[in-house]
């Protein structure tokens, strides 16, 4: 098993924040919609009669200045719209999933902070209030892959109105939420829901699967106490969607959550690229100010164009293009080594940024082709 691991720096004069990674502002979030995920009755009874509320205290740890949200007595799970605003929408989209143990949810540490980023670079967030708290996990309570699904559908279903591409809709998960993310994307087609109350409100039509993955420091995925396996009920199948892998090696939730997934996927042939730090904990969220991870969502941003998610920067900053005062990245040359396509990119034709690209399990790529990385300071 070949694995890249190292803490990232980038140089801002090679790539904006709001180019490529976070935007300098958090968005206006204009216009959001929301909707019931089960608007006549979830599809098992709710666990909890309390009312929703923020449990956070002054004990829970500072992110970035400040204590997230937490959410917890979602009974009455949702799906929310964030639109880009200010920025060209390249018509893409991802679930957000924050963590939270199944028993709250992070809301804007994992969940709005998210939508900034994915917002910033021109893809539409979908944030995702599942039921919380709940009693076990899949397969043993479906209701998480439940919930997952039925978001997955209504952004397929609502694809136009909501101006995305129903074929460039993927998850962003983190702790619980990277667990639930993995669970969807080995079971997208379970079909559980199909023999409950809310039956009624699913169209099993709609494909439920993610085209892309972003795992962000999961949890419960190698099985205890050995940490050696991962969990039978998360074992990747061939269509489980191209993967990117984050976590600290210091994580109190066990890095070997990352190490035993990473293994799973190569083994199943699904592209993965995995990014592992030595310090950082659980929880940073996406603005980890002074850890190694500071600037993993620039890594993450140029993952996405690699697969054709969102456009490439040569063809949104080209010469012809007016100064914006931002630093223009600068094109690679054609490589000497020929570069095939990257396994799970959805149009075979489009190229992909001569990035770092042997973090990537690509079983279609030669070993030449593997290590050759003859620009490497370009974009």
């Amino acid at each position: 098993m070949k694995i890249f691991v190292r803490a990232f720096a980038y140089s801002l004069t090679a790539c904006s924040l709001t180019i490529c990674g976070l935007a300098a502002a958090p968005s206006a979030f204009a216009q959001q919609t929301v909707l019931p995920l089960w608007p006549h009755a979830t599809p098992e009874p709710a666990q909890t009669t309390d009312p929703e509320r923020d449990v956070t205290t002054d004990k829970d740890a500072l992110i970035d200045g400040r204590r997230t949200e937490r959410l917890t007595n979602v009974t009455s799970p949702t799906i929310t719209v964030y639109p880009p605003s200010g920025v060209k929408n390249t018509g893409a989209a991802a679930l957000v999933f924050p963590g939270g143990g199944y028993a709250r949810l992070a809301w804007n540490g994992e969940g709005t902070d998210t939508c900034d980023w994915l917002n910033s670079i021109g893809m539409t967030c979908l944030l995702v209030k599942y039921r919380v708290p709940e009693k076990g996990r899949y397969p043993d309570n479906p209701a998480d892959l439940e919930d997952a699904q039925q978001a997955m559908r209504l952004a397929r279903a609502h694809a136009s109105d909501w101006h995305i591409d129903p074929v460039r809709i993927g998850v962003v998960g983190f702790s619980a939420g990277a667990h639930l993310a993995v669970t969807l994307g080995a079971h997208w087609d379970d079909t559980h829901v199909e023999s409950t109350p809310a039956a009624a409100d699913v169209d099993t039509k709609i494909d439920a699967r993610p085209n892309f993955s972003l795992v962000i420091y999961p949890a419960y995925v190698a099985t205890p106490p050995a940490l050696t396996e991962i969990d039978p009920a998360l074992v990747p199948v061939a269509k489980t969607p191209p993967t990117f892998l984050l976590q600290a090696e210091d994580d109190g939730v066990h890095v070997e959550n990352s190490l035993i997934y990473y293994r799973a996927l190569k083994e199943a042939k699904v592209p993965v690229e995995m990014h592992l730090y030595s310090t950082g904990g659980h929880g940073f969220g996406v603005r980890p100010p002074g850890k190694p991870e500071e600037h993993w969502t620039i890594l993450a941003t140029i993952w996405l164009r690699s697969l054709g998610v969102i456009p490439s920067l040569a063809s949104r900053h080209g010469p012809d293009r007016p100064s914006t005062g931002v630093p223009t990245p600068t094109p690679c040359p054609t490589p000497t080594v020929p570069q095939p396509p990257r396994a799970g990119n959805p149009d075979p034709k489009s190229t992909s940024p001569n990035t770092n690209t042997n973090t990537s399990a690509n079983p279609n790529t030669s070993p030449a082709t593997q290590t050759a990385q003859p620009y490497p300071n370009c974009w």
